[in-house]
């Protein structure tokens, strides 16, 4: 049984359906109650980060927009419009319990460019630090689609690992992942704990029939495994009732997905909460072993490469099964790097025609994803 109890800093994320009705108003009495919830947690010396999404839906009813108006400009202009109304019903809600509410409204570019994350990262801090709860949300009146999160769940995740949080609380539909759509099958099992969330599970999640799709479990799944990579458990609980985090210490029913990382420097951090990959380097064997060990990744232990890519994006790393097991920097853009694939780090000179780096990742830029893990 999960209990928030040993951690100490919590994120929880709260989506729309479960904060906003469908006419578009605040569910005030529920929000009251998850109030109550996090001024508990607070008083047994917690830090708390909210990340909450509702800001469209509510602008959406505030200006008369009907829900089948998808044009970007509008859910922008709605954004706008609601997040002023859903940042004051949080700060009333906590306001009750003697608690500051602060907004940050973070781009995706925010938490994935360097600078502006340590920044970010800095401005939460301060606040956790001055005892007030930030109510985060993307920021949708600027993002376009090709520069935004599109889910609070994978940005929810994303701000745990800025932060080094102990755990983040996905509040969903249903209580957890199971093995088929517990709606439309008699003999869908519930899944209590995961530790390795493997490409047969997220394919499952994918899929229509299994582990409730309809409650946007492939975006949570993935929000997973960036929490997991930076050292965070999750844990997946229904949050349609009141007091949700209450019952949840209370023995409610989860999933919970442990941590596999170990606690990481902030650089670690932010290379293992990156949520674009520009391309994937597959590896053979003695790679993975050498990588598990401690060593960076060679050109000569690299089998295929996928994707355009320049130097400094994010790869993901795949051993011989297909699977994610870590994911770097990249010190050669995707050019450079089918040039040298295969090949010793001596020959990479002769057959650039420049000198470079003998190592394609160095394992300082690197985090492990699963169960493999050698991060300190």
């Amino acid at each position: 049984m999960a209990t928030l109890n040993q951690s100490s800093t919590i994120v929880i994320k709260v989506g729309s359906a479960l904060l906003v009705d469908a006419l578009g108003c605040i569910k005030t009495v529920w929000l009251e109650s998850v109030a109550q919830d996090i001024a508990k947690l607070k008083a047994n010396g917690k830090k708390i980060v909210v990340v909450s999404s509702g800001s469209i839906a509510v602008g959406k009813n505030l200006l008369s927009i009907s829900d089948k108006n998808t044009k970007l400009d509008i859910k922008q202009a709605a954004a706008a419009v609601g997040q002023i109304s859903l940042a004051e019903a949080w700060a009333n809600a906590l306001k009750k319990h003697g608690i500051v509410a602060a907004q940050m409204l973070l781009t995706y570019d925010d938490t994935e460019e360097r600078k502006r994350h340590l920044n970010a990262t800095a401005t939460m801090e301060s606040l956790l630090n001055f005892g007030c709860v930030p109510i985060i949300n993307e920021n949708d009146s600027v993002a376009t689609n090709e520069i935004r999160y599109g889910d609070n769940d994978r940005l929810g995740a994303r701000v745990a690992v800025m932060l080094g949080a102990d755990t983040l609380v996905l509040l969903t539909d249903v209580d957890g992942l199971y093995t088929a759509n517990p709606q439309t099958d008699s003999t869908a099992t519930h899944i209590p704990e995961l530790h390795t969330i493997t490409s047969e599970i997220e394919s499952m999640a994918s899929g229509g029939n299994s582990l409730v799709s309809t409650g946007g479990m492939h975006t949570k799944l993935l929000a997973s495994k960036i929490a997991q990579a930076g050292g965070c458990k999750t844990i997946m609980s229904k949050g349609t009732d009141l007091n949700p985090i209450n019952s949840l210490n209370n023995g409610a029913k989860h999933t919970i997905i442990q941590a596999t990382n170990k606690p990481m420097p902030a650089r670690k951090r932010w290379v293992a909460g990156t949520v674009e990959i520009s391309g994937t380097v597959s590896i053979d064997n003695g790679a993975k072993s050498a990588l598990i060990k401690g060593a960076s990744l060679l050109p000569v232990g690299i089998t295929a490469i996928t994707g355009s890519f320049n130097r400094g994006d994010m790869l993901a790393i795949k051993d011989p099964d297909g699977t994610e097991i870590a994911r770097g920097l990249t010190l050669y853009n995707s050019k450079e790097a089918l040039k040298i694939l295969g090949k010793n780090s001596d020959e990479i000179d002769a057959i650039l025609g420049y000198h470079r780096q003998g190592e394609i990742i160095h394992r300082d830029d690197m985090v492990f994803v699963g169960v493999h893990n050698n991060d300190t």
